[in-house]
């Protein structure tokens, strides 16, 4: 079994296939991201990896590591760029390391540590030795970058059967290899501390990369560090700010107002940075931007309104933001793996699905495994978990339609799961969606810890009327906006109902160690989201929810520092 490996300067992830469909395995505390930081306790204990190392940068900033992929294969000298504080250059032409302790480590021994996290985390879940991975670099990554990568994988205990560029596995991911001969499509990836932008050709059944341009020290991390620097706060704050700018127009932080045309202000210059790439790339592949048949957005920081509206302005054209952009060279790096052991075969195009299929998920929601207009014959699939502790079974409802609520699109049959009693999020329940060329839909629910499996066979997924997908398109164009509020709303609840429960259990076993002030503190925002619940204010719930989330961050920092010295 080889697994693919998205190794990424803010996040990396790790996925498998799973009866013939891509599956990102979730760590620990069930998130499929696994941030890129390691932390480096003073105490010399075991190195920290992932969101428990970000943790750590309340109480001890200066031994925790990120954006180590920006390091990788870096030689003194080779880059006018001011390195960060833990790291060293030497003599011009060294290699640059990274100084802890006046222990010099090489970015690649860091790197290792998170790639070691991702095997452990799903040699965990898997119950089964992990061993093979394919790895994916930035498109623009030199030799030397690509050899950092590949020994990085090596001294965490991996065979590296192949180091593949992002922009192929992202093409991967979004299914272009489901395109017509000759199709031509651009790849702009901006993640959080490399960018670049490839065009890329389908021909004879094989991707070829036609060009390749692009920055390995230009993304989301210069993005923080300028707004950092004119708002006159931490990096953490600022990035904080942009993830909450790239959704409402206002944010409220720190007792201070910050507006999203200030955001666009201190970013779009770095931002221009990227069009000078994307053109040299286009005349590189010898073509213009209106020979192209479709511009796809992967990393992180392409969530950014101001980014998107940036790439149409480049490339004429609306970009696709159909896939997560965090998670699409994971989702390619698995189906290359794929691939490489034989899994995923070469498939014949014939049909398209007329609309969405996907099942009803907690909260009434419905969730979309296949999108419309995907061709056919095809196979796509999602890892679930039990929402309730102590469930002893899932039920999958089957769901057809473009509505975001479950109850609003059109039902094609249900059936249980059963499964041993577990802890909230324990149980983890695969479930792939498969359409023949005759469209006949199966759905096959299988249980990771006894490999148990459920199928449900539907004719007519395909075989819709002409009337009826009009009428469904019709009623999800109408129903858009409150749909959508609805949804917004509906995810908040569910938040804020997992959040509160944990927020109290947090102070119990902190009891004794917060001060009155501060416990009255946690209280009232408590009560806030309580009143936003009962109000059905949204925007009300979305900011009394991250009003708790900032002021129990030194919770957070505590239970984690009771972790580690328990630990000892």
């Amino acid at each position: 079994m080889i697994f693919g490996i998205d190794l990424g300067t803010t996040n990396s992830l790790i996925g498998v296939m799973e009866s013939g469909f891509p599956v990102l395995i979730p760590g620990a505390d069930g998130s499929r991201l696994t941030p890129s930081a390691v932390w480096f306790p003073k105490d010399g204990s075991e190195p920290v990896v992932g969101r428990d190392a970000l943790a750590g940068r309340e109480t001890d900033p200066t031994r925790v590591i990120t954006s180590v992929k920006r390091l990788m294969g870096a030689r003194s000298g080779e880059s006018a760029e001011p390195l960060p504080a833990f790291a060293t250059g030497g003599q011009p032409g060294q290699p640059t390391k990274i100084l802890i302790d006046g222990n010099e480590r090489l970015p690649e021994d860091v790197a290792a540590l998170i790639l070691a996290k991702l095997k452990s985390d799903a040699a965990r879940v898997l119950g089964q030795a992990v061993d093979r991975a394919v790895i994916t670099v930035p498109a623009y990554f030199n030799d030397g970058q690509r050899a950092a990568t590949k020994r990085a994988g090596e001294i965490a205990g991996f065979q590296v059967e192949r180091i593949l560029s992002e922009p192929t596995a992202a093409a991967l991911a979004y299914g272009l290899d489901r395109l017509t001969e000759n199709s031509r499509i651009a790849v702009y990836d901006l993640g959080g501390g490399t960018f670049d932008v490839s065009v890329l050709e389908l021909s004879n059944g094989l991707f070829e990369v036609l060009s390749t341009n692009g920055d390995t020290r230009l993304g989301g991390d210069d993005l923080d560090h300028a707004l950092a620097v004119e708002w006159g706060i931490d990096v953490m704050q600022a990035e904080r700010i942009k993830r909450k700018l790239a959704e409402d127009p206002q944010v409220e932080f720190l007792g201070r107002a910050f507006h999203a045309a200030d955001l666009a202000r201190i970013c779009r210059p770095i931002l221009e940075r990227t069009r000078r790439h994307c053109l040299r790339s286009l005349a590189d592949a010898r073509m213009d931007a209106s020979d192209l048949d479709g511009v796809i957005l992967v990393g992180g920081a392409t969530r950014m309104p101001l980014v998107r509206e940036m790439v149409a302005d480049i490339f004429g054209r609306e970009p696709d933001c159909s896939q997560h952009p965090d998670e699409a060279v994971a989702l390619g790096a698995t189906i290359q793996a794929g691939i490489l052991d034989g899994t995923v075969h070469n498939m014949t195009l014939l049909d398209v699905t007329p609309l969405s299929l996907g099942i009803e998920t907690f909260g009434g929601l419905m969730n979309v495994i296949i999108p419309r207009n995907s061709t056919i014959p095809c196979k796509a699939g999602e890892m679930f978990t039990n929402a309730v502790a102590n469930q002893s079974g899932m039920s999958i409802t089957v769901l057809q339609g473009e509505r975001e609520m479950a109850r609003d699109n059109w039902r094609l049959g249900a059936f249980e799961v059963p499964f041993s009693p577990a802890p909230k999020g324990q149980a983890r329940i695969g479930v792939q969606f498969e359409i023949d060329a005759n469209g006949i839909l199966r759905v096959l629910a299988r249980d990771t810890a006894t490999g148990k499996d459920t199928v449900l066979d539907l004719e007519s997924a395909v075989e819709v009327s002409d009337e009826a997908v009009e009428k469904m398109l019709g009623d999800s164009l109408e129903h858009a906006f409150e749909d959508m509020d609805e949804r917004v709303f509906t995810e908040a609840r569910l938040k804020a109902e997992e959040m509160l429960p944990a927020v109290q259990s947090a102070l119990d076993l902190l009891a004794g160690q917060i001060s009155e002030e501060e416990s009255r503190a946690i209280a009232g925002k408590c009560a806030a989201i309580r009143s936003a619940l009962d109000s059905r204010a949204t925007a009300r719930l979305k900011k009394a929810i991250a009003d708790l989330d900032e002021a129990t961050q030194p919770l957070a920092t505590r239970l984690v520092e009771r972790a580690l010295a328990q630990r000892e």
